[in-house]
């Protein structure tokens, strides 16, 4: 079972619904084999606030289209393992889709599960890393593997 906690602080809306994320996210973790209880955080923002996040923990002085926060201690909540946080940039996302609203929900999906595969401990630091997160990232979004990667 999965908690998740959405705030959404774009001017985008109405792009993709609650239960739709916590179906990825509970296949994602019944991929990996994992029966604890999660509580999750998503949070869809604008460039500005992603380019802070990206400068303060990457040093990078640009917006990113995703971010993964992992929770460095687990915090004991009645038993329930809390992951982290996931933030977007719905501007990157706007701008990636052209507006185009289904192109956004699906590019959400695929911004969501690389963020949960962040949280769970993939990275993509080697070719070997990058090339098993886009494995996962294919098999849980049921796509081709060369559709789930952006350069």
């Amino acid at each position: 079972m999965i908690t998740l906690d959405i705030k959404n602080e774009s001017t985008v809306h109405r792009i993709i619904q609650k239960k739709t994320l916590l179906r990825l996210l509970e296949c994602i973790v019944t991929g990996e084999g994992i029966k604890d209880p999660l509580e999750v955080s998503v949070l869809f923002c604008d460039d500005a606030f992603m380019t802070s996040l990206n400068k303060q923990y990457r040093n990078v002085a640009s917006t990113t289209d995703v971010l993964a926060f992992p929770m460095d201690a687990q915090i004991p909540s009645d038993s329930v393992r809390v992951l982290g946080d996931i933030v977007v940039s719905m501007d990157v996302l706007r701008t990636r889709c052209n507006d185009v609203r289904e192109a956004m929900r699906q590019e959400l999906l695929l911004l969501v599960c690389h963020g949960m595969l962040h949280l769970l401990g993939y990275d993509h630091d080697t070719p070997e890393k990058r090339t098993l997160m886009q494995q996962k990232q294919a098999l849980y979004l049921e796509l081709p593997f060369d559709t789930v990667w952006h350069s």
